[in-house]
């Protein structure tokens, strides 16, 4: 199907899930960039906090739930919680060590589906929920949940070490449906048993202790296109996307698929002569990948299609998070 740049552009841009990212740029500046100093290496964009730690890496990251889906789907919102900070350990390359939460939520009924959600994605992701904090007099329209999650790594995948020369290769599981109601997503997870989900997920450690790659990002709620030109916008580079490429579940029009939150996607940034080793490793564990692209020098994010091209990012004037490398 011939693919509109122009709309698909517009779309992109204006997705509220790559929208929410700016505000970030200001917490950023104020507590990390300018903020109380310790034993954690720059952080530049990723998804864990690196803290070195012995011979290893304590990973440490935290994720929240958007109120619509608390609302809509307390038990999903519930799972999601587990299954998106167990994303952010392994795309750093690490292994998850356990989990704790704080639930906001004066409601019985509501409050105890998003309990049962939580639980259900602990045990699929066979990772331990080991405390937390209640807050049970929330109004049921004002739910919250967050949950935070410490891994550990042997070697690391940041976000902002993508280098021009690099190819951009997208690991997705294509065998699953369509997710929430509530956000634009693909459920990939569901149906699944816990080995079969972490046999995908140790893939990620495997990349990292063998030297493959050197950035990673999963695919968050910024979508496909939002998550790739974040990790160019971290690493201070810019980057030329195949849409052509790009693998696609049949159920879904690739317009669909790039703006939809994945349960398991990852984009990985890697020198030519590791492509091949990575995509095998994938595809033995059930996993579509592919070259979808390479990283240029310079601040432009391109994507094409069928011979034409067209701007996407221009982070001389663009913003999206904020973050790079190439101005701190």
């Amino acid at each position: 199907m011939k693919t509109d740049l122009v709309d698909l552009i517009k779309n992109t841009r204006e997705y509220l899930g790559l929208l929410r990212k700016r505000p970030i740029a200001e917490v950023y500046d104020k507590l990390i960039l300018h903020g109380v100093s310790g034993p954690q290496l720059p952080n530049y964009g990723d998804d864990a906090a690196v803290i070195p730690f012995k011979d290893e890496y304590l990973l440490l990251a935290a994720d929240g739930m958007m109120t619509k889906l608390l609302q809509n789907e307390p038990y999903a919102a519930g799972k999601a919680s587990v299954m998106v900070t167990v994303n952010d350990i392994y795309s750093m390359g690490g292994r998850p060590l356990a989990m704790v939460n704080v639930l906001a939520s004066g409601d019985e009924a509501q409050r105890s589906k998003i309990i049962d959600g939580i639980k259900k994605g602990c045990e699929k992701l066979n990772v331990p929920m080991v405390g937390g904090h209640l807050h049970p007099d929330a109004p049921h329209e004002a739910p919250s949940l967050s949950v935070a999650i410490l891994g550990r790594a042997k070697k690391l995948l940041r976000s902002h070490l993508a280098e021009p020369g690099d190819e951009l290769i997208f690991a997705a599981d294509l065998t699953g449906q369509t997710g929430c109601s509530s956000v634009t997503s693909w459920d990939a997870n569901s149906g699944k048993t816990t080995d079969e989900l972490l046999f995908r997920l140790e893939a990620l450690p495997i990349i990292a202790e063998q030297g493959w790659a050197c950035a990673c990002k999963d695919v968050s709620n910024a979508g496909l296109l939002g998550t790739l030109s974040i990790m160019m916008e971290n690493s201070g580079a810019g980057a030329l996307i195949d849409l052509d490429l790009i693998p696609c579940p049949a159920p879904l029009e690739l317009s669909q698929w790039l703006i939809s939150f994945q349960s398991f996607g990852f984009i990985l940034s890697a020198k030519p002569e590791f492509s091949s080793r990575i995509i095998e490793l994938f595809r033995e564990r059930g996993i579509s990948a592919a070259v979808i692209g390479k990283v240029l020098g310079g601040n432009t994010v391109t994507v094409s299609s069928a011979s034409k091209s067209q701007v996407l990012f221009d982070f001389q004037h663009d913003k999206i998070t904020g973050i790079s490398r190439s101005t701190r």
